[in-house]
C-alpha cells in the first residue's frame, strides 16, 4: 500500500480509501452490517487507513457501522466524514426529498456544530480526522464561505476535527474556501472516462498542495472489467436503465470496453493485477490525484480495492492507458 499526505494537514493516509455510501443502505439494497464490518476489518488488515463516510449515508447508519468496526483500532484509521446535508429541521436551503425526508443544504455554523457532535457520537470517537463540506451552500439560505470556514477552524482549534475539506465545489468555490481557512482536501467525481476536472481542479490542487479524494473512479463497476455486455442487472439497479441519460451502460458500450480491456492483458499480467486495480492505479497516477475512494460492501471488494494501492505504473504505461481509453460520449 502507498500512503500520501492529506495536503498540508500533517496526516498521511492510504491512497486507496474505503467508500461507505453502500454500507449505509441504498434504495434498492438493504445493507448487511456484519459483512460491512468484516469488509472494514479486511481493508484495515490490507493496509487501507482512509475511511470516507457521511451522516447522509443511511441517515447516520454508515457512521454507526464504521464506529463499531473501528472500535479498538482507532489509531489505525483516518476518518473522513462530512457536514452540510441536513434533515433535522427546516434550516438551510431545500434540496429535495430522499427516503421520505425533506433534505436541505446547510453550512451554517449552528447546524455544523450539531452535525459534528452527532458524528462524534455515532462514530464513537473523540475527534474526526477530516471534516468535509458535503456540497456547496446554495440559495436562498446561502451561508458565506468565510462563516462556514470560520466555524470549522474553531472546531479544529478545539481538537474536534484535525483537518478541513470540501466536496463537489467549483474552482472558484475551492479558492474561496482556501482563502478563508486552512483547507486540506477536495473530493469530487473523476475517472479515466470522465476527465473534466483535469482542466481546473486537479492542476490547482497539485499546485497548492491540496489533497484530492476522487469518487466513482471505477464508474459504478463499469471500469472493473466485470460488467460485460451479457450482464443482467437486478431489478431496481439504475445501471440497467441504459437509456439516453445513462449511455455508458448500453450493451454496445460495455462490449467496446471489454475489447479495450483485452488489449491490456500484458499490463495486468506484468503487474499481477485486475482491470479494476489497473484503472484505480492509473487514476492515482494522474497529476493532482492523491487518493482514490472505492465504494465497498464486501470482504472480497475490500481486498481487491486494497490491492490497487500496491500497483505502481511506469510513466509510459499511464500514457498508454490514457490514450487507449475510448470516448463513450457525454458523461452519465
Amino acid at each position: 500500500m502507498q500512503y500520501r499526505p492529506l495536503g498540508m494537514s500533517g496526516i498521511n493516509a492510504s491512497i486507496i480509501g474505503f467508500g461507505t455510501a453502500a454500507i449505509g443502505g441504498m434504495e434498492t439494497q438493504i445493507p448487511d452490517d456484519d459483512e460491512s464490518m468484516r469488509a472494514i476489518h479486511a481493508a484495515l488488515d490490507a493496509g487501507i487507513t482512509l475511511i470516507d463516510t457521511a451522516p447522509s449515508y443511511g441517515w447516520g447508519h454508515s457512521e454507526e457501522v464504521v464506529g463499531k468496526a473501528i472500535k479498538g483500532r482507532r489509531e489505525k484509521v483516518i476518518i473522513a466524514t462530512k457536514c452540510g446535508v441536513w434533515w433535522e429541521d427546516e434550516r438551510g436551503s431545500p434540496n429535495g426529498v430522499k427516503d421520505g425526508k425533506a433534505v436541505t443544504v446547510s453550512l451554517r455554523p449552528d447546524t455544523i456544530r450539531i452535525e459534528v457532535e452527532n458524528s462524534l457520537k455515532r462514530l464513537g470517537v473523540d475527534y474526526i480526522d477530516l471534516m468535509q463540506c458535503h456540497k456547496p451552500s446554495i440559495p436562498p439560505d446561502e451561508t458565506p464561505i468565510p462563516e462556514t470556514m470560520g466555524c470549522l477552524m474553531d472546531l479544529k482549534d478545539q481538537g474536534k476535527i484535525r483537518a478541513i475539506g470540501v466536496s463537489n465545489v467549483s474552482l472558484d468555490q475551492l479558492q474561496q474556501h482556501q482563502k478563508s481557512g486552512y483547507l486540506s482536501s477536495d473530493q469530487f467525481r473523476y475517472s479515466m472516462l470522465l476527465r473534466e476536472r483535469e482542466k481546473d481542479i486537479l492542476p490547482y490542487c497539485a499546485e497548492h498542495n491540496i489533497a484530492t479524494l476522487t469518487y466513482w473512479s471505477l464508474e459504478q463497476g463499469l471500469l472493473t472489467g466485470k460488467v460485460g455486455p451479457d450482464r443482467v442487472f437486478k431489478k431496481g439497479d439504475f445501471r440497467g436503465n441504459a437509456g439516453e441519460w445513462l449511455p455508458w451502460f448500453k450493451v454496445e458500450n460495455r462490449q467496446r470496453l471489454q475489447d479495450m480491456f483485452a488489449d491490456w492483458a500484458d499490463l495486468t499480467e506484468k503487474h499481477d493485477c485486475t482491470i479494476g486495480q489497473l484503472m484505480v492505479a492509473c487514476t492515482a497516477a494522474q497529476r493532482g490525484a492523491t487518493h482514490v475512494l472505492c465504494g465497498t460492501r464486501t470482504v472480497a471488494q475490500a481486498i481487491d480495492n486494497a490491492g490497487a494501492g500496491a500497483v505502481e505504473l511506469e510513466t509510459e504505461e499511464v500514457r498508454r492507458i490514457r490514450g487507449d481509453v475510448i470516448n463513450l460520449g457525454d458523461p452519465v
